[in-house]
């Protein structure tokens, strides 16, 4: 039987010379003729549009004349970014700027071209997540990843030369939180686990990778939810303070979304992958791997889609909060959240917060897509400062965090413009999205060749006559393999590690009395106002929370001038006038 036309399998040439009528474009087609990725030529489409079963022959004709016309735009070579013109710019020199810096100033419209790589590494990353995951309530491994961490990318077909990171630790979260349609569980007595879910992973650059990149990256992707939007429902969206889990923060009015915050802190003790919360499992594992490179150029970047952008936000802004990014010799790794797709997360305080601390966000988003315009759907940062202001104290107002770069799928030429609301929220739709946008009023044009199939790998979002099934990425027999006795059976899987035997040790480190998870207070006016509080005036102020809601703080030039103050107290130190 012949196979499914593939996108990447039929060539349309296109001809010769040609120029573009519109005056504002100088560029020039090759005079060569070049293959383009497509599924179906304009001829047979013309063919089936012709045919004797075709009710609406005329107009079918007449749309796929027009989309002739587009198409002959959309593979054609994009001209070089302003900045890529006069020089070659590497990855390795300008990773800061990537990474956010300056907040991404200058480099979204028009989209710089490195930036839409490091985009779309990312989001495969946390694509990873979806790809890895037992989905299938059939399968007694159901809410696990199918493969060992030694062998994770390599599994999924993911080419070394492009991810140049190995897995180093697996992340779980108990299901005992109010989050349904974010877990899945086996329908099977017999199960891998009852209470734990398979949530993401942290992996860091290997040597080749980071001496391309300009630095050891320390990367941490989050699984959200593709096929299911309800969870959206299951949030109880009402707003608790971030150290109401016992997790060090100065203002008590940073408040996130209880149910986020439950997800991330909530552990069960009577099983072996969730007997530590998500939270611990993180951050232990980001501060053992800074440990093993502390003489070499460190990023820590976390990305997710959906849910998992959402938990992305939340661990970075814990990490800066509780300055597990300063190093021994009082660096501070830069930290950044590539996020695809997320709803919001926090207050506004929340937001003031998180950009204090220096954390950088950039939100990807489809604005046809519903889950970023929520929770907060009346009262959010769209309103004005005065409104928001009023409705502060209220436990359903969020503000959105970040960077924004809003994309259309009505841009893209591929899709159906009527597609559902689980398609808006494809994160393989939103990665075509990011290969063919240029900036905004620009034309649709695929630049890194990124194969339009994809899109349809979990949802129905391409137009038919590019003859590619809806949800096409399926587990071959449903996982079932034939035994050596004839008999059709579900194979056993390598047992996934849990937890590192140090693990105790490096909880140890994070103990809030230790200095070692000190946070870097920010120069400026604030420190000023600590250190009119402590006497000695020095630069190197550090402070950490401790389970008693207290704050210690001291200068590490003179331990000596070491002071406790209240959460409160502190906190209005920091912020009276």
């Amino acid at each position: 039987m012949a196979s499914a036309t593939s996108i990447s399998y039929t060539l349309i040439p296109f001809h010769k010379t040609h120029k573009e009528s519109n005056p504002k474009s100088t560029i020039t087609q090759s005079t060569k003729t070049k293959p383009i990725t497509l599924c179906m030529t304009f001829q047979e489409a013309n063919k089936t549009a012709m045919s004797p079963t075709a009710t609406t022959t005329t107009t079918r004709q007449q749309t796929l004349e027009q989309e002739q016309e587009a198409m002959q735009h959309i593979f054609r070579k994009k001209p070089k970014h302003p900045k890529e013109h006069h020089n070659k710019r590497r990855l390795r020199h300008v990773w800061r700027e990537i990474q956010g810096e300056n907040d991404w100033a200058g480099l979204l419209d028009p989209i710089d071209p490195i930036l839409r790589l490091e985009l779309i590494r990312y989001g495969e990353m946390a694509q990873a997540c979806y790809d890895a995951f037992d989905f299938d309530p059939f399968s007694k491994y159901c809410g696990s990843c199918r493969f060992t961490r030694r062998n994770f990318f390599s599994s999924l077909g993911m080419p070394h030369t492009r991810h140049g990171y190995s897995v180093t630790r697996y992340l779980y979260a108990t299901t005992n939180i109010n989050l349904p349609n974010f877990f899945r569980q086996s329908r099977w007595p017999k199960m891998w686990s009852k209470n734990a879910n398979w949530v993401g992973y942290v992996a860091v650059s290997d040597d080749e990778m980071s001496k391309r990149i300009g630095r050891r990256d320390v990367a941490v992707a989050w699984r959200g939810t593709v096929t299911h939007l309800e969870w959206v429902a299951d949030l109880m969206d009402f707003l608790k303070p971030f150290s109401a889990n016992s997790i060090p923060c100065p203002d008590p009015y940073v408040k996130v979304e209880s149910g986020f915050l439950d997800l991330y802190t909530e552990k069960d003790e009577s099983c072996g992958y969730c007997k530590y919360s998500a939270r611990e499992q993180i951050l232990t594992e980001i501060k053992r791997l800074l440990e093993m490179y502390p003489n070499e150029e460190l990023s820590i970047t976390i990305t997710g889609h959906s849910l998992g952008a959402a938990l992305a936000i939340l661990s970075a802004y814990d990490i800066v909060e509780t300055g597990l990014n300063v190093v021994a010799d009082s660096r501070a790794v830069p930290v950044s959240v590539f996020s695809f797709s997320g709803p919001r997360v926090g207050n506004a305080r929340f937001k003031e917060r998180l950009e204090t601390l220096g954390l950088k966000v950039l939100r990807v988003l489809n604005v046809h897509d519903m889950v970023p315009k929520s929770p907060g759907l009346v009262f959010n940062e769209h309103l004005p400062a005065a409104v928001m202001k009023l409705a502060e104290g209220l436990p359903w107002s969020y503000s959105h965090v970040g960077v924004e770069l809003p994309l259309d799928h009505k841009n893209s030429p591929f899709l159906n413009p009527n597609g559902d609301a689980i398609c808006a929220h494809n994160l393989e739709a939103l990665l075509h999205l990011i290969d063919g946008y240029h900036g905004k009023g620009e034309r649709f044009v695929l630049a890194t060749g990124r194969d339009p199939a994809l899109v349809n790998k979990a949802c129905d979002f391409l137009k038919d006559h590019y003859l590619v099934p809806p949800n096409w990425r399926q587990n071959e027999n449903k996982g079932m393999v034939l035994s050596h006795d004839g008999r059709w059976v579900q194979p056993e899987r390598p047992k996934l590690d849990d937890h590192p035997e140090d693990m105790h040790h490096h909880l140890k480190q994070l103990a809030p009395s230790s200095r070692s998870s000190a946070l870097l207070l920010p120069q400026g006016t604030l420190l000023l106002r600590l250190l009119r509080r402590m006497n000695p005036c020095h630069a190197n102020v550090f402070a950490s929370a401790s389970g008693d809601n207290t704050l210690c703080t001291w200068d590490v030039c003179e331990p000596s001038s070491t002071m406790v103050f209240s959460s409160q107290e502190l906190f209005e130190v920091l912020t009276c006038d």
